[in-house]
């Protein structure tokens, strides 16, 4: 069976996906600045978020600016690939972290793959990344499920589809809409199912909530401000070998508090490793049992 091999076009040039900071500029990664002073065209889904930032940075683009955003990626994407195929530089920013990732650039990376142009990165900040990692939830398998959908009947399909899912899940949402899809993250996977809201990730008001989904919904009715990223803890293993009865999973607890986990936070950890209800681990805690006869 044959296989194609794509070959780089003659002279051409080098598609350039930028990280830009998703809170503090001093985030920024140290490349951002020479290829903002560099490249020859620099595709921006703001612009004037893109003027603010090279102000900040200390840097003028000595190439053309341009607008790149949801409302016009079809018409600008094969003017941007011309540009490549021409031997220019195409440098692509979004507002917030990595181009491409719930933002606008998958449209060009993929002409430009199709063309045989070469498509780099400047590595930096992700929004995905630090949410995942500041959550205390598991960490060694995840997956990216961007924005739920908006309609809440789409929404309420789309958690149902996951209720099984084992890895660790990470969602955006936006602040007004987020009671609402914790209130259907509740319905779909549980009252109890550990999950972290993080707001304002690396801003001045950076806030990360660690509960179960009904008290984040109880939190999130006081309103929610910023941006905002979810991660939600995935399903228990079915079958899971974690005794069950009341001894066990009170001396569970046990350990994890002497491991010096608090106890709200262990009695969770262990009613998730055992796929139960927190209540019936927190009365197996709290409630005495009675001595067998």
């Amino acid at each position: 069976m044959d296989t194609e091999v794509r070959t780089e076009p003659a002279g051409a040039g080098v598609l350039v996906l930028a990280a830009t900071p998703i809170g503090r500029v001093a985030d920024a990664p140290p490349r951002l600045a020479e290829e903002l002073a560099t490249a020859d065209v620099v595709a921006a889904e703001d612009t004037r978020r893109l003027r603010r930032l090279t102000t900040d940075l200390g840097v003028t683009p000595a190439g053309r600016v341009v607008s790149y955003f949801e409302g016009n990626e079809s018409a600008r994407t094969p003017v941007l690939v011309a540009a490549l195929l021409a031997g220019e530089r195409v440098l692509l920013v979004t507002d917030a972290g990595m181009p491409s990732v719930s933002d606008p650039g998958y449209r060009l990376v993929a002409a430009a793959v199709e063309r045989g142009v070469t498509v780099t990165s400047v590595p930096g900040p992700s929004a995905v990344l630090t949410a995942l990692a500041v959550s205390g939830l598991p960490v060694d398998r995840f997956c990216f499920e961007g924005f739920p959908p908006r309609k809440p009947g789409e929404r309420r399909r789309a958690l149902a589809e996951l209720r099984d899912e084992r890895r660790t899940m990470v969602f955006f949402e936006s602040p007004h809409r987020t009671e609402a899809t914790l209130a259907a993250m509740a319905e779909a996977f549980g009252a109890d199912r550990p999950a972290a809201v993080c707001r304002e990730l690396t801003k001045t008001h950076e806030e990360v909530r660690r509960a179960g989904l009904a008290d984040l919904v109880t939190w999130a009715a006081g309103g929610v401000r910023g941006e905002v990223t979810i991660v939600v803890q995935g399903a228990a293993a079915a079958g899971s070998d974690v005794p069950s009865d009341p001894a066990s999973l009170a001396a569970l607890v046990a350990e994890e508090e002497a491991a010096g986990v608090p106890r709200k936070d262990a009695i969770r950890a262990v009613a998730q490793r055992a796929g139960l209800p927190k209540r019936v681990v927190y009365d197996a805690v709290h409630k005495p049992q009675e001595p067998s006869t």
